[in-house]
């Protein structure tokens, strides 16, 4: 994710005629400009950090140019993925952006992008898109460097209820929350908290002096002025605390207990995830939180006071699952329920934050789907996970396992620089304490030792491609090349060899699972700019038009010196036919995305591509997860007994699994909840094709 204003994108509010150019395609894949030849800051330049409870990861800078001018630089380095850009600004006498020229490189490629106002027309063109629309609106860049963000944010603060139009669409006002005194370089300062709503479907919070100009920005990865570091653990709290009693009315609303009231899905089509079947003509009966009852259609009576729903033309399948759904802010894992997700593993989350949303959802104050929650242990380094549980020794390792047991969690997730002599030894404690092992293969380390000295599962499908991979790409698995080793060479691996057929039987044989979150390899290995990602296609129009520009149609993965993306597809489909062999052998695979949750129907259509049946690709996300984590007994299927964990779609998954985001009906935990109202909760502006 990138930083909360420039990955958190713009709202769906038209403003008014915005069109892209008839025919116009996108930029060329381009070579950007290299470090050496951006900006360099002055010595007197305004700084900022780009920080995570983890540490410092780059900088930020703002000054002045002769010309009147405003320019910015961002350098940056996250686990060997690069940020180098620079930024030029010229803003109009009412402060809007007439000008901007964005170069340089960010962890997805080629940062250019242009922006001129003349003879009352705005033009804007970046790596993937080209548009153009009336003068005299906010522009919002598709990139940038965050801090180049701070004058709109100022301007909002300035505007009030009225107001600020943008481009290429939307319009976004702010509200204003508490405030903190915090200490820093001068000693106390006074901050004030404000939400901007017009940028994602839910307001993204900012950071304002005491004088309503720009401060900071708070999320898993941070923007605050240097010298304010350690500010950062009371903000984000303050921070965390203001939006979720702004959520606690919302969640209150949907888990009334009138919404518990019986319910009743009569001439529906029911998915037994237990035997992987679709059956015909179905009633379920729900009371009490569980389900009560499962017969032919019409063959139920609904007790008094039951909701009773037609289900014709409709499917009823268990509360679906996304096994790799990091747990975001209060607005996220509510728009995860719009989208049917009842359950899910979050792999990577820090004690803190897993303590404090479990509990919250225990008392009818989250509204969230159920949570397996692992937490991360690497080694301490300069590409140590952000977030993680970070340590130097055998014994540390064996500590922050026992800590992880001692929080509650589920999990034990490792990650790329852990030292591998320390994965046994600890892998055995989280064993002997009930914990699951899991996660990236460390660097040098090839995932079969990792199974050997074991992990129970395997976190995305590149570490299970690691197998094959040459010895200098297996010993840099903590940088660019756990991605860039693959999309080189994998296309050229033979999968009916002895190392990657022995493999495949040998993980079958353990049961070891795999996470392979396909999708974002479809994205970075196969896509161009300026066309939809398959998985964001039926969401584009409803959640955020500069989110469409920067994510849903960005271009794949920067292509390495020699290979055409035609190489990179290769791969890609290599990777494909990998997880059908897995699949066929008795792999148990999980279904899990990794992102925004919205892409997990597309991880199934792409299970589907490489041989699972539809029932199967369904299976992946129900029953299989709730038997990984031992709750099969209780979820994952609609039986009689099972909690009343159900999702009614539109349409018939066993011949479009797409109908899996045609959303009508959430239940969750025995709450009956529309699918419409809390999509628009979440800030929907409708539903997904």
């Amino acid at each position: 994710m990138r930083l909360v204003l420039i990955a958190a994108l713009l709202a769906s509010a038209a403003v008014g005629p915005a069109r892209a150019h008839e025919g116009a395609a996108p930029a060329a894949q381009s070579r950007p400009v290299p470090k050496d030849q951006l900006l360099k800051p002055p010595a007197d330049a305004v700084h900022y950090v780009v920080v995570s409870e983890a540490g410092t990861h780059g900088s930020q800078w703002r000054w002045q140019l002769p010309d009147g001018r405003t320019a910015y630089r961002w350098s940056q380095e996250l686990r060997g993925w690069i940020t180098e850009m620079d930024q030029v600004t010229r803003f109009g006498k009412d402060g809007a952006i007439e000008a901007l020229t964005v170069r340089g490189v960010t962890m997805s490629g080629d940062a250019a992008e242009e922006f001129r106002v003349a003879n009352g027309r705005a033009t804007w063109k970046t790596a993937n898109d080209a548009g153009e629309a009336p003068a005299g609106a906010w522009y919002i860049p598709a990139g940038g460097v965050g801090i180049a963000g701070a004058p709109l944010i100022e301007a909002l603060a300035a505007a009030g209820d009225k107001g600020l139009d943008f481009l290429p669409s939307g319009k976004g006002r702010m509200t204003f929350g508490g405030t903190q005194t915090i200490n820093g370089p001068s000693g106390p300062k006074t901050v004030q908290l404000a939400f901007i709503s017009g940028i994602m479907p839910s307001p993204v919070p900012v950071w304002l002096d005491e004088n309503k100009r720009y401060f900071g920005e708070v999320s898993y990865i941070s923007l605050l002025p240097a010298g304010y570091e350690g500010t950062l653990r009371q903000l984000r709290d303050a921070q965390d605390a203001a939006t979720a009693k702004a959520v606690e009315g919302i969640a209150k609303r949907f888990l009334d207990p009138a919404a518990k009231a019986p319910v009743l899905f009569d001439n529906v089509q029911l998915f037994d995830a237990d035997k992987g079947v679709f059956l015909a003509g179905k009633a379920v009966l729900a009371q009490d939180g569980k389900i009560a009852a499962i017969g032919a259609a019409g063959s139920l009576k609904a007790p008094a006071g039951a909701q009773v729903i037609d289900g014709r033309g409709k499917t009823l399948v268990p509360g679906i699952w996304d096994s790799h759904l990091h747990i975001g802010d209060d607005w996220s894992v509510l728009s995860n329920i719009a989208n049917g997700i009842t359950s899910f593993r979050s792999p990577g989350t820090t004690f803190d934050r897993a303590v404090e949303v479990v509990k919250r959802r225990a008392a009818g104050k989250l509204l969230m789907g159920e949570p397996f929650i692992s937490a991360i242990v690497d080694k301490k380094d300069p590409l140590a996970a952000q977030g993680a549980e970070v340590v130097s020794s055998e014994a540390e390792t064996i500590a922050a396992v026992r800590r992880i047991k001692d929080a509650g969690l589920w999990g034990v997730k490792f990650y790329t620089s852990m030292n591998p002599a320390w994965i046994a030894p600890a892998a055995a404690e989280a064993h002997r304490l009930g914990l699951h092992v899991h996660g990236h293969v460390p660097a040098t380390m090839k995932p079969s030792e990792a199974v050997a000295a074991g992990y129970d599962e395997l976190t995305h499908l590149n570490f299970v491609v690691m197998e094959a991979m040459p010895r200098e790409v297996i010993d840099k698995a903590n940088t660019r090349q756990r991605m860039e080793g693959p999309a080189r060479y994998f296309k050229d691996v033979d999968l009916d060899g002895p190392l990657m057929k022995g493999f495949i039987a040998d993980l079958a044989r353990r049961k070891t699972q795999v996470d392979p979150t396909i999708v974002i390899f479809e994205g970075m290995l196969t896509q161009d700019g300026g066309k939809p990602h398959p998985a964001y296609a039926p969401y584009m129009g409803i959640i955020s038009p500069v989110m469409e520009r920067a994510q849903f149609t960005s271009g794949g993965y920067p292509l390495v010196e020699g290979l055409t993306r035609d190489d990179y597809r290769q791969s890609y489909a290599k990777m494909v036919e990998l997880v059908g062999r897995l699949h066929k052998a008795g792999v148990p695979i999980v279904a899990g995305t990794d992102g925004w949750g919205i892409e997990l129907i597309r991880e199934l259509e792409i299970y589907q591509q490489a041989g699972f049946t539809p029932a199967e690709a369904l299976q992946s996300a129900t029953i299989v997860p709730a038997r990984v984590v031992g709750a099969d007994a209780r979820t994952g299927s609609i039986a009689v007994g099972k909690e009343a964990d159900m999702v009614l779609v539109d349409g018939d998954p066993s011949t479009d699994l797409g109908a899996l985001r045609r959303v009508l009906t959430v239940v969750s935990d025995g709450y009956v909840m529309d699918a419409a109202e809390l999509r628009k909760a979440a800030g929907y502006s409708g539903a997904p094709k």
